[in-house]
């Protein structure tokens, strides 16, 4: 028997409606949508889902974003078009296997013995062969080898013009078939158990029950019941955050037009967020010790959860999904990029939002997010001094933090401490989002750094700004520096300073030359000197204020000779500059060794690149109060075990129809001149080499020849 691809056709109906159920119920329907269903499941894994609009915004633009949108792209397995395939797959799947199981189950219990001789004539494997004794004799013997060998046999006598004739009918590999049922039906299984377990009973809820998505903000506790699905919920999957010491008894399920919140018949207390670490930093366990506080009874259970090991109350899986801050405390420090600022402290809850003035600028200071470890890839070759402006470019860092995917370099992975995000929004709504790290970090040219970073939207990278540490380790003396640089009267003293100890007493007459033009270079150089000549655009100081200058003012044949005499004369009045904020704080000048060369060439850069800096401080991390939380996925999935047993049934559906197959023996005995006249046929529903090399071992066995 072969499977048909055909539908059931209907002998009464209209025609459109007999077509429409021979579609349906058709395997080729049936491989289509499953073809369908692939290639949804690809768009759903490759595109992260309910996610914020925003998100996708900044990936795709907004003209692709709504057209993705409009298409539910974003909750794929939630949207009504994939519900509507899986219901038309189970739905023809399920016709086909209507169709095909009675057909399979007659045929299992059929052995044909009814076939003719010269239909066993006609078949690929024949064979026949003169045996001694009568048919009656031949046909029970024959019978039972074939059994020792686990056929299933009948026997079927006949008459003939020669005599009583037997025919030998046997059959074997029967579970080829039963493959057929058990894979189809797991596809049933399977998506019967993906419908239930996913989103199509809460949006049920929400369709027949009132329900509706929240959209809005605020605490957990004040969203109306409208918003809330009941603790008998059969089934749902979503998200609990709860902080060290706190519970949480509501779940969070997201959905592509909001969320909806899922009450739980108990909450989940947080006693302590675990994690450990290899020896090169890297985490290698993440788990959480936890008390269950069942609502009905008050009784107390604990339990850890793990990943890749839930716990489990009243039906209700408990995953440990990921982990995130819970709350917080941070102390920064500002530290002033502009003169109209001083340094001040601030405390804040990670989370929560602090109000800034800046003269008349109102700012407002969102803290997003405290790492206490950063585990970074620090490999690669040492970069000299000079290249240190790639810090606010790409590929410089990205060579020494993140990923780091070139496959020809080593990791050396290290922890480089704690790092603090914050965003800095301004009265008009814009936002900057800012990443500091606390402690300075040695990208491998022994110069450590203090690392500040910015970006201005979601999408894009931080760009970093190294600030060089100082002999103690501190980002102080750079800061000294940058105020002294915003004073003029201390840039005149640098000045003067600087002419007075390179013009050589034997002529004071380029001593008025040399001020003049270290003290234009330090303006510049500061952005105390407006360039009307300047290309727009440019930056008003820094190195780029002095490229300008001179663009501006020497001929190009003596640029590069003019630039170099500029920016020996800069970097000599940027020491003795440093030289007298050390003398202001009262501490030791700095000694001309390499590693103060070293500190003096990178501030400079710093000092340059600082001059593109978008906000009036940078806040530094001078403190903080871990408080960990974890994020655990409540799932109730009465639609595992349905998947699982489809799993299975899959499984054995595909062993059986791949290495099983089935044979079926005939054997006609006719009485001829005293002896029997045999005639053997096979037929097997693959033809490989194992079936002719079992036909010769049969044609031997059974017949005696070969």
């Amino acid at each position: 028997m072969t499977v048909s691809t055909e539908g059931i056709e209907l002998k009464s109906a209209s025609r459109p409606l007999r077509a429409a159920v021979e579609l349906l119920s058709s395997m080729r329907f049936s491989i289509s949508l499953l073809t369908l269903i692939c290639i949804t499941s690809v768009i759903g894994t490759v595109l992260k889902q309910h996610e914020p609009m925003n998100n996708y915004v900044n990936q795709f633009g907004p003209f692709w974003a709504d057209v993705f949108a409009a298409m539910s792209l974003y909750s794929v397995y939630s949207a009504w078009w994939f519900l509507l395939i899986l219901a038309f797959l189970v739905t023809s799947t399920s016709l086909c296997i209507a169709r095909n199981t009675p057909k399979i189950i007659i045929d299992l219990k059929a052995y044909k013995e009814n076939m003719r001789e010269q239909s066993l004539k006609a078949f690929h494997h024949k064979a026949q062969a003169a045996l001694a004794g009568a048919p009656e004799a031949q046909a029970h013997r024959l019978g039972k080898l074939l059994v020792t060998g686990g056929w299933k046999v009948k026997l079927q006598q006949r008459d003939t013009s020669a005599g009583p004739g037997w025919m030998v009918a046997a059959k074997i590999g029967a579970a080829n078939k039963i493959g057929y049922i058990a894979a189809h039906s797991a596809i049933v299984l399977v998506c019967l158990g993906g419908l239930l377990d996913g989103d199509l009973v809460v949006r049920a809820q929400m369709w027949l029950g009132g329900k509706t998505p929240y959209t809005g903000g605020g605490l957990i506790a004040d969203v109306k019941p409208e918003h809330r699905l009941g603790v008998n919920n059969p089934t749902f999957r979503g998200n609990l955050l709860v902080s060290e010491g706190a519970q949480a008894s509501t779940a969070i399920l997201s959905q592509s037009d909001g969320i909806v919140l899922q009450d739980l018949p108990f909450s989940i207390e947080l006693k302590k967020f675990i994690i450990e670490h290899y020896s090169t930093g890297m985490p290698k366990l993440f788990a959480s010790e936890i008390v269950i506080h069942d609502k009905a009874t008050g009784e107390k259970i604990p339990a850890r959860v793990e990943v890749n090991h839930p716990a489990n109350y009243k039906g209700v899986e408990i995953y440990q999904s990921s982990f995130d801050d819970g709350g917080s405390r941070v102390k920064l420090k500002a530290l002033p990029m502009s003169a109209a600022v001083k340094p001040f402290e601030i405390e804040g809850v990670i989370g929560g939002s602090s109000q800034l003035t800046n003269g008349n600028e109102k700012l407002t200071l969102e803290y997003t997010a405290l790492r206490v470890m950063n585990i970074e890839n620090l490999s690669g070759g040492n970069s000299s001094a000079v290249d240190v402006r790639k810090v606010d470019l790409r590929a410089s860092l990205e060579q020494r933090l993140g990923a780091a995917n070139k496959a020809d370099a080593k990791k050396v992975l290290h922890n480089v401490g704690p790092s603090i995000t914050y965003r800095l929004r301004d009265a008009a709504g814009q936002a900057r989002e800012f990443h500091n790290y606390m402690l300075p970090v040695d990208l491998g040219d022994g110069l450590p750094v203090y690392l500040m970073g910015l970006r201005d939207t979601p999408s894009e990278a931080f760009r970093y700004l190294r600030v060089p540490a100082d002999a103690q380790g501190s980002i102080d003396d750079f800061f000294r520096l940058r105020e002294a640089l915003t004073n003029p009267a201390l840039r005149e003293q640098a000045v003067r300073r600087y002419a007075g100890k390179v013009v050589d007493v034997s002529r004071p007459d380029l001593l008025p030359q040399l001020s003049q033009s270290a003290l234009r270079a330090l303006t510049l150089f500061a952005g105390g000197e407006t360039m009307n000549a300047a290309p727009s655009g440019k930056i008003g100081g820094g190195l780029q204020a002095v490229a300008d200058f001179i663009e501006v003012n020497v001929p190009e044949a003596e640029r590069e000779r003019a630039g170099e005499v500029l920016i020996r004369i800069l970097n000599g009045a940027l020491f003795e500059l440093a030289q007298i904020s050390r003398e202001r704080a009262g501490l030791k000048l700095l000694e001309p060794t390499e590693k103060t060369q070293a500190w003096m060439t990178q501030a400079v850069l710093a000092l340059s690149d600082a001059q593109a800096y978008p906000a009036p401080m940078v806040l530094q991390l001078a403190d903080f109060t871990q408080v960990q939380a974890s994020v655990f996925q409540v799932a109730r999935a009465p639609g595992k075990t349905i998947v699982y047993l489809g799993c299975a049934l899959l499984i054995l559906g595909i062993f059986a129809m791949l290495y099983v197959r089935e044979r079926r023996l005939w054997i006609w005995l006719v009485p001829q001149d005293g002896r029997t006249e045999a005639t053997l046929a096979l037929s097997t529903n693959r033809k490989t080499m194992d079936g002719d090399k079992e036909f010769v071992q049969l044609h031997e066995k059974l017949l005696g020849t070969t």
